[in-house]
């Protein structure tokens, strides 16, 4: 379980956190080979309901910054905890960031050990902030750490935000990538939106690869980073 007591927080959100009861399981994100881990997903999972359940009851509250709070600082924990070297992934909302105090604290506490091991997946839920975008970037950059948008194809991660936003990695959702092997629509889809982002120099991840078949057609596909059951489940 993650505790959150010993951070030298706000007293409000110090109580707010002290409330959560979680955990965190990773979700490797692999190379090319399908062996090597480019990158470690961290998965919050609440010990009384379901992810789910939670973000639909902190945004009722509106209270999605204490979500976005736990999330920074007890993935990291989680993290370190396990000794993995590759780079964590953290998913945050695209509605939030933490406040300078916080992300003060969360430098002093972690330090140089997270410079240039962090990747930010800004989520397609539930609205997109322009300006906590911007002093989210600003942070991350500071750090050399890496931005990437979640989900691409469904939701608010279209083109059109990917042009405003900049990322550094792009997430392809399962829904794009899903029977691709088959699926011609599909095929030229992907095709093209890789041709596009690798223009830009921005990474493509394949994420939810279920099956053999569609691993095997996006690595013609020269996607750059694979992700799903298929290759490892979340532990």
């Amino acid at each position: 379980m993650i505790n959150f007591d010993h951070l030298p927080l706000h007293t409000d959100i110090l109580q707010a956190l002290r409330k959560l009861s979680i955990n965190y399981v990773f979700q490797p994100i692999f190379r090319p080979d399908g062996k090597t881990v480019y990158a470690w997903e961290a998965l919050m999972r609440p010990t009384d309901m379901t992810v789910t359940d939670l973000i639909v009851d902190y945004t009722q509250k509106d209270k999605l910054h204490v979500l976005e709070v736990a999330t920074f600082f007890g993935a990291m924990q989680a993290y370190f905890l396990r000794g993995y070297e590759e780079k964590v992934a953290i998913n945050s909302f695209p509605s939030d960031c933490m406040k300078q105090e916080e992300a003060d604290v969360f430098l002093d506490y972690f330090g140089e050990k997270i410079r240039g091991r962090m990747m930010i997946e800004n989520l397609e839920y539930p609205y997109f902030s322009p300006e906590h975008w911007k002093e989210k970037r600003r942070s991350v950059k500071f750090m050399d750490n890496l931005l990437a948008a979640d989900d691409f194809g469904i939701g608010l991660n279209n083109m059109e935000l990917i042009e405003f936003m900049s990322p550094d990695i792009v997430k392809l959702d399962r829904e794009v990538i899903s029977g691709i092997d088959h699926i011609s629509e599909k095929q030229e889809n992907v095709k093209n939106v890789v041709q596009v982002f690798h223009s830009k120099d921005i990474m493509v991840v394949a994420e939810g690869i279920e099956e053999t078949e569609e691993f095997e057609y996006l690595l013609g596909l020269g996607i750059d980073l694979y992700q799903g059951y298929y290759l490892a489940r979340p532990a």
